[in-house]
C-alpha cells in the first residue's frame, strides 16, 4: 500500500511516520504560551525545543538583566533529566529535550510527547517571567 503524505511526513498503513523523502528531518512547529516550539522526529526519539524567553539587553536600562541571568542559571538543576538550557547569541533562552520512543514513531507518539513537553515547560516559563525576562523575540525556533 502506498503511504499517505502529511506535511513533511509519510504515514504507512500501520500509522508509522517517516520522512517524506530520504535525508529530510521532519518536524512539527507549534506555539505554547506565545513561544515558538518544535518537535523533530528521529528514528528512535522526538527532539523538542522552545524559545522560553529573552534576556534583557544591556542597552535596556529598565531591564533586569542580572535577575534574568540569575534565574536562568537556577534552572538546570531543577530541570528533568535530558533537558538542556541554552542562551542563544540573540539573548534568547532555548529549552530543549529529547524523549525516547517506545516503538515506531506514530502521530500519536509525536503529539503525546509535544503536549507533555509543553505542559512541563510552564514552571520554567513562569520562573523566567517572574525574574524579568522579556518575551521571546523574532526567532522562529531554537536552532537544531
Amino acid at each position: 500500500m502506498q503511504s499517505l503524505t502529511l506535511g513533511p511526513f509519510a504515514i504507512d498503513s500501520s500509522g508509522t511516520l517517516a520522512p517524506r523523502a530520504p535525508g529530510l528531518r521532519p518536524e512539527l512547529r507549534f506555539a505554547w504560551r506565545g513561544r515558538p516550539c518544535r518537535a523533530a522526529l528521529d528514528p528512535d526519539a522526538v527532539r523538542l525545543a522552545a524559545i522560553a524567553a529573552r534576556i534583557p539587553s544591556t542597552a535596556d536600562p529598565a531591564g533586569d538583566r542580572p535577575g534574568a541571568l540569575a534565574a536562568m542559571a537556577e534552572l538546570p538543576p531543577v530541570m528533568p533529566d535530558g533537558w538542556r538550557l541554552r542562551l542563544l547569541p540573540d539573548h534568547q533562552v532555548c529549552l530543549e529535550a529529547r524523549e525516547a520512543l517506545d516503538g515506531p514513531p506514530t502521530a500519536v507518539a509525536l503529539v503525546t510527547r509535544l503536549v507533555r513537553f509543553a505542559l512541563a515547560l510552564d514552571p520554567y516559563l513562569e520562573r523566567l517571567e517572574a525574574a524579568g525576562t522579556d518575551p521571546p523575540g523574532t526567532a522562529k525556533t531554537c536552532p537544531g
